[in-house]
């Protein structure tokens, strides 16, 4: 079994204790499928502790604990074996209610017997349904067709919550991670600047020593510097700054800044923080003012608040290293932003909206093998959403992507009512398409989508008009026209069609599968005949008799969307690139979606690497260690400097350019086709729920050379990129056969299985 999964996390109760075990060979690891355990954690007092704590008679009481909700959980696990092409055969799973039985094999509260399948995903429990507030205890055992039936995994434990339901999403709580400066600068007597390195939610401790006569000091805690000094008056903006005066007791304490509300976000909507973590804010640096005492940086603590992140889960590096930094830059934005525990627009309003959260996904889904907080963040939105068309229609794709990344489908099941009329069938006008300024919007359709307003089509954001700019210019939409029927949000419509057609068929709705999937062929045509500007080759904003005005948006979408009509790909690319990066941060995601969707590789690149002012790069050069919620602050100038949409290449990175996606749900089959372009080398750790892909790739002149190791019980399907001439490709140093790829610029070097491979094109 590889070392990279010989670990074992188990959670229990306060009266029980939390310990790690650590697997043998041959040993499947388990994890609970409604709260993915994927780091060696206890809680205590709500702080993450690495300590493992090998005795049961070691008490260990934590105040918060992840509990499971459902009555009938779902389990899954890694199966062992590192031989090539290793797939499970069958498995047995036993739940207990005491130690030890568990321990003996013994499944008092369910045996599931040998099952012949090759499922290790999302196993659902079959016993009778479980007690809440109580302890169970699990393991599995698997075989495979190469190394036969496996030892019992380690003994793992779960505590159900006081109160179940049939359904309902498991999530860790929040964490406290402690972090000490990475500098401290004496700016005068007295003042010190202290530097933590990176932006982080938080709370500040300070060990300072009175002598009795300086009784007070002045702390600062902000974002962001200005001749080397805290940012005081951020103006428009929306760039943290605290004041707090701190009056000092005589001899040396230990103070802890409380930090102020905000009404801006902890209104009725905002996402409160839980009282056991307390209030937090944005900072990387403090400024002390009126303190002449040593100040070692140990005296200065940052307690980081944020939902577990296993930072081993996933790793990039490449021959760029401005790409090098924007993965870091957006990997930490994931974990930086997660500190309320549900995706919110950082620390704007601290409330969940659909777009964030898409991209929040699939950013999240790229960096750590972790996938609760996404499908509680879309839980919470169904019933509370948000006023933009497309960001009503994203519900249906962030519930695909859940099932697709985890391959369960109860979420799917439990929401299926609400996804089919977040498709805004009950928009849809005489000629076919939707529209929300036709007078549709009545109270029963408003109803049915959780919402007491109407809701108005978006584009993009900044919305038209928002920085004060006419109908034209159109704020972040590259002067999209805004007509009764929008190319945007119609594209978004047939996405949600042909996915709800598939959610549909997941559930065995076969008439209802049928339907929406019909409907969505039709659609697609029907989009064709209204947006597509044949002359010109390329996507009008709305109907002909509306506008000719052709924008980057009601281009790049329906390239995402693969509603381009057949062989015309190549000119939409053409046209996109004419329109540079005309879009917001959160439009970026769908740009850089689109263009590797059209096989334009080398200027996917070039927009992921460029350094002008809209850049990832910039956030960079701006002192960001967060991504920003837009490209500079002279394109919202009341921007947050902590919005997580604006870290879409913490998705694009693993997904489009090293090219690994699940195919089947779970991850069963996954497709390799990476599109480095220029790039000299590349190597990447992607994480799933079976294990980490790990893939390198070397692209040098007149050689590619591909080597990936593929988790047990996982296949993948291989593509490597065509080169201009002759050609030989070998796997493993053996010669081997390839076919073109019709239309792409890609060789299909067949379906592989588990284990480790290199391709190499010569």
């Amino acid at each position: 079994m590889s070392k990279l999964l010989n670990r074992f996390t188990l959670f229990a109760s306060c009266a029980l204790s939390a310990f790690c075990l650590q697997a043998a060979d041959r040993k499947p690891s388990g994890l609970m499928t409604d709260l993915i355990e994927h780091t060696e954690r206890t809680w205590q007092n709500g702080y993450a502790s690495n300590l493992p704590v090998w005795k049961l008679d070691v008490a260990i009481e934590p105040l918060q604990y992840a509990a499971i909700r459902s009555a009938h959980p779902a389990f899954s696990w890694i199966v062992p074996g590192e031989t090539e092409g290793t797939c499970q055969t069958a498995y047995r799973l036993i739940v207990a209610d005491n130690l030890a039985d568990a321990a003996a094999g013994k499944g008092n509260v369910w045996d599931s017997g040998e099952v012949g399948s090759d499922r290790s995903v999302a196993v659902r429990y079959a016993g009778e349904a479980l007690k809440p507030g109580t302890a169970y205890f699990w393991r599995v055992k698997t075989t495979t067709n190469t190394e036969g039936e496996s030892d019992w995994s380690e003994v793992k434990a779960f505590r159900t919550a006081d109160r179940l339901s049939e359904y309902e999403t498991t999530y860790y709580p929040q964490v406290k991670t402690m972090e000490y400066p990475a500098g401290v600068k004496e700016l005068s007597p007295g003042t010190r600047l202290i530097d933590f390195g990176k932006d982080a939610f938080g709370q500040l401790v300070l060990t300072l020593t009175s002598d009795g006569r300086c009784d007070s000091v002045i702390v600062h805690l902000g974002e962001c510097l200005e001749n080397g000094r805290i940012l005081r008056d951020p103006g428009k903006s929306t760039i943290r700054y605290h004041r707090y005066p701190l009056a000092l007791m005589k001899g040396t304490n230990t103070y802890r800044i409380k930090i102020d509300k905000d009404r801006r976000n902890t209104g009725s909507a905002a996402v409160l923080m839980p009282e056991y973590v307390g209030e937090v804010m944005p900072f990387r640096y403090c400024e002390i003012e009126g303190y002449e005492g040593a100040l070692p940086s140990a005296a200065v603590v940052r307690e980081t608040v944020h939902y577990p992140f296993d930072e081993t889960a996933s790793s990039f590096r490449c021959s760029n290293d401005t790409l090098n930094q924007i993965w870091d830059l957006c990997k930490y934005s994931v974990r930086a932003t997660s500190f309320t525990g549900i995706y919110v627009d950082g620390d704007r309003e601290r409330i969940p909206y659909e777009a964030d959260a898409l991209i929040n996904q699939l950013c999240h889904y790229g960096v750590d093998r972790e996938y609760a907080i996404a499908r509680r963040s879309h839980e919470y939105l169904l019933q509370y959403p948000t006023w933009p068309t497309e960001w009503i229609l994203q519900a249906v794709s962030i519930a695909w992507y859940d099932y697709l990344y985890t391959g369960d489908s109860r979420s799917l099941e439990a929401s299926y009512d609400i996804l089919k009329a977040r498709t805004l069938l009950q928009l849809r006008e005489k000629n076919g398409l939707i529209s929300t300024t036709t007078g549709l919007q009545t109270d029963a359709f408003l109803k049915s989508i959780r919402f007491k307003d109407k809701i108005r089509d978006i584009v993009d954001w900044p919305h038209t008009g928002i920085l004060g700019l006419g109908k034209k210019e159109g704020g972040e939409s590259d002067g999209f026209v805004f007509t009764d029927y929008n190319a945007v949000t119609n594209a978004w419509h047939y996405e949600a069609l042909k996915l709800m057609g598939r959610i549909a068929g997941v559930l065995d709705k076969t008439e209802e599968a049928a339907f929406f999937t019909s409907e969505s062929e039709a659609f697609r045509k029907l989009y064709t005949r209204s947006f597509f500007n044949a002359r010109k080759g390329y996507f009008i904003d709305g109907l002909a008799a509306d506008t000719e005005h052709a924008s980057l948006h009601g281009n790049m979408f329906p390239l995402t969307f693969d509603l381009v009509p057949a062989g015309k790909k190549e000119g939409i690319a053409r046209f996109l690139q004419t329109r540079g990066m005309a879009c917001s941060v959160y439009g970026s995601q769908f740009l850089m979606d689109a263009l590797y969707e059209a096989n334009d590789a080398e200027y996917a690149l070039h927009m992921l690497t460029k350094t002008d002012d809209r850049s990832w790069y910039n956030m960079i050069r701006v002192g960001s260690t967060i991504s920003l919620e837009a490209w500079d602050n002279k394109y919202k100038p009341n921007q947050d400097w902590n919005h997580v949409w604006g870290a879409a290449p913490a998705n694009i990175i693993p997904r489009r350019l090293m090219g690994v996606e699940p195919l089947t749900p779970g991850f069963g089959t996954i497709r390799i086709k990476p599109q480095l372009a220029s790039l000299d080398w590349a190597e990447a750790t992607i994480p799933t729920i079976r294990g980490g892909v790990r893939m390198s790739v070397e692209n040098k002149a007149g050689s590619y050379t591909l080597k990936v190791t593929i988790p047990a019980n996982m296949s993948a399907e291989v593509y490597l990129p065509l080169p201009s001439g002759k050609y030989a490709v070998t796997k493993n140093g053996t010669p081997v056969k390839v076919s073109r790829v019709k239309g792409e610029p890609f060789l299909y070097a067949g379906k592989i299985g588990s284990g480790s491979y290199s391709f190499v094109v010569n």
